[in-house]
């Protein structure tokens, strides 16, 4: 039997021979690499500490493209630092105004066959172009960027065979809302999706972007599309042709799962508050008065995306009660846009177009009104998301955002355009884009990068090093939590709080702050602790402060019933063990404040076993590390920082 494309792509990039065994831990080499300035700083605090002069993969981009929200002078700083960190080790810059990372990624740097890690959920967006791109945490990024082989449990590998092809009204945001459905926010854990088909053939590249790149919110490793003539068209539209070459599935190839999804069978889709998961047809959904339209993010802001919302909205005005605004993924689209008389059609509207940034999917600005109704075209609709805890988030396509801004209501583009719903299919993506890369600082040649000063504002303070694994811990239990606890629970999104994730010492004040407020100066005043957590802990964003943050507060151990894929991670890499109960009835016997007891902690850690004691309760539980061996080497070694110094020494690579 022959390979699928996944199969194919790591095979190229294993480090050590293996075969590649779904749960087999696997060491791969990795080509490209990208981060965003909102968690970008502790990435590049690491990648100093590690002590090596200059960056040992192919490419790596850091795009400030997230809080351009200049509130004080912690984010203006936060930019001037990995802008001059960047020269210091090789690293490409786009500036603030180019676009969103994963859009520009797309655009300039992304070509079949590589392999992406970036320090962001959404990175597998670039498997769009036919290539595996998969989001980790920052110490990850610090670590694949010394050139050694990263670690990855061997993904299984589902062929999403794709018929027909989308109606007139119908977005690809409705593709992965019927996946979310179907699969759920945790059912593409340890997956690749990888989508072939004559259905995949008839999607343009930014239509599969807007699929592989909320395949984060199910969960997966990542999702990917062949590198076909689609892809060649795309790539020949942004002048990079001479780096495309046909990459596709054997057409015996084998998978772990399949599935079969008719593009044509689909109808306008919402995800109601508040999971992306939660989805069911527009027409169905209580027409509730809505108070904001957001059209854009990173997910669906493509330039076919902007224009068809522009065409519902033509002739007509944003409704008086909603805020509709719209964030343009990139300065080529945009320029695109304008040139087309998009832009026009739009602020005749009533659309107020926003900075070239991720901008209001992480909070950052657009927050929703009180109790308020917000219809979003980005990812998250997880509570606090927007930046306001009791507002209710909608996830739809642009074209359902348009019609919905000018009813006031949920509304489907069908709505508005009636018999002349046919424009929708007229519009295509450019034939060629306005390339233009001047806002991408390029890598200064070693010579002149040695001399650079790396400069630092008084927000960015150290980065925080776990403790070295004890003996035993006899500690209380810090924090219970339910299921679905996000990353944005832990460490809330807005641009006041990204503002802080340079400064864990000022941040880890907020630690939680919207899921019990209490729980930072608790943890702060028990020293060392554990906690809690019910079923797919951590879910959501990559960012690894949600782990840095507890660690700096004293948590040693999370014990749930299951933890996203990411997070678990960061809490490896930032010296927290992540453990899973053996048995889900002990979860509901332990309470906030209970002490927990575990002997002997380095001599259990190997046998992936763990008994702990209950004292407060007089019982005893078992949990189990599901690691690989090199994750618990990283375990024993108190994290990722510790294990990679010792590991790049055993290797003669001399580090400062």
């Amino acid at each position: 039997m022959g390979e699928n494309l996944t199969r194919k792509i790591l095979r190229a990039h294993l480090a050590k021979p293996s075969e590649m065994k779904p749960g087999d831990e696997i060491y791969i080499k990795v080509d490209q690499t990208i981060t965003h300035d909102i968690n970008a700083v502790m990435t590049y605090l690491a990648f100093e500490a590690i002590g090596l002069p200059r960056i040992g993969v192919e490419s790596a981009v850091s795009y400030l493209d997230h809080n351009l929200l200049y509130i004080d002078f912690k984010t203006p700083d936060d930019h001037i630092y990995l802008q001059s960190a960047a020269k210091k080790f090789g690293v490409h810059v786009s500036r603030p105004g180019n676009g969103i990372c994963h859009t520009v990624q797309l655009a300039r740097f992304a070509a079949p066959g590589k392999l992406l890690m970036g320090g962001d959920s959404h990175t597998p967006s670039c498997g769009a172009a036919g290539m595996l791109a998969i989001g980790v945490g920052g110490m990850d990024i610090a670590t694949a960027m010394t050139g050694v082989p990263m670690r990855l449990t061997m993904p299984k590998v589902v062929k999403v065979y794709l018929t027909g092809k989308l109606n007139p009204g119908v977005n690809a945001k409705e593709v992965v809302l019927e996946m979310l459905r179907r699969e759920t926010i945790k059912g593409g854990l340890g997956k690749v999706y990888e989508y072939v088909g004559p259905g995949a053939l008839a999607l343009s590249v930014p239509e599969r972007m807007t699929i592989t790149n909320m395949g984060a919110e199910m969960g997966a490793t990542t999702s990917v599309f062949p590198a076909d003539e689609t892809v060649r068209t795309f790539m020949r539209a942004q002048k990079r042709e001479d780096e495309f070459f046909t990459l596709l599935p054997d057409e015996d190839a084998e998978y772990d799962e399949e599935m079969t999804l008719d593009l044509s069978a689909l109808k306008p889709l919402i995800a109601c508050p508040h999971q992306p998961d939660n989805v069911v047809p527009v027409d169905t959904v209580e027409k509730k008065a809505v108070q904001q339209v957001f059209i854009g993010s990173c997910t669906n802001a493509s330039y076919a995306d902007c224009a068809k919302a522009a065409l519902v909205l033509r002739g007509h005005h944003v409704h008086e009660d909603v805020s509709c605004t719209m964030g343009i993924s990139s300065k080529q689209i945009y320029k695109s846009l304008l040139r087309d008389g998009y832009l026009e059609m739009l602020i005749d509207a009533g659309v107020r177009v926003l900075e070239l940034a991720c901008g209001p999917c992480c909070a950052i600005g657009q927050t929703p009104p009180t109790n308020g109704v917000a219809v979003r075209t980005s990812n998250r609709n997880f509570r606090g998301r927007a930046g306001n805890p009791n507002a209710n988030i909608y996830l739809v396509s642009p074209e359902t955002a348009a019609a919905t801004a000018i009813k006031g209501t949920f509304a489907t583009a069908e709505e508005i355009l009636g018999d002349d719903l046919g424009i929708l299919a007229d519009i295509r993506e450019p034939e060629f884009y306005d390339v233009d890369d001047s806002m991408i600082i390029k890598p200064l040649p070693a010579e002149e990068a040695a001399k650079v000063e790396i400069k630092k504002g008084p927000n960015i303070q150290f980065l925080p090093v776990p403790e070295e694994l004890q003996q035993n811990l006899k500690v209380p239990v810090s924090l219970k939590g339910g299921d679905n606890i996000s990353t944005d629970d832990i460490t809330p999104a807005s641009a006041e709080f990204s503002s802080m994730r340079s400064n864990i010492p000022l941040m880890s004040k907020y630690c939680y702050m919207r899921y019990d407020s209490e729980f930072s100066e608790r943890a702060r005043k028990m020293g060392r602790s554990i906690i809690i957590g019910g079923e797919n802990y951590g879910q959501g964003s990559s960012r690894e402060h949600a782990a840095i943050n507890p660690m700096y507060l004293g948590v040693k151990c999370v014990i749930a019933k299951s933890i996203a894929r990411i997070h678990k991670g960061n809490l490896i890499n930032h010296g927290i063990i992540p453990m899973l109960f053996e048995k889900a009835e002990d979860y509901e016997k332990i309470e906030l404040g209970d002490e927990l007891e575990i002997r002997n902690l380095p001599e259990q850690i190997p046998t992936r076993e763990i008994t702990i004691s209950d004292n407060t309760k007089g019982f005893t539980f078992r949990a189990r590390l599901e690691c690989t061996d090199n994750e618990l080497e990283v375990v024993l070694a108190g994290g990722q920082l510790r294990f990679l110094k010792k590991q790049l020494k055993e290797m003669g690579v001399e580090t400062a």
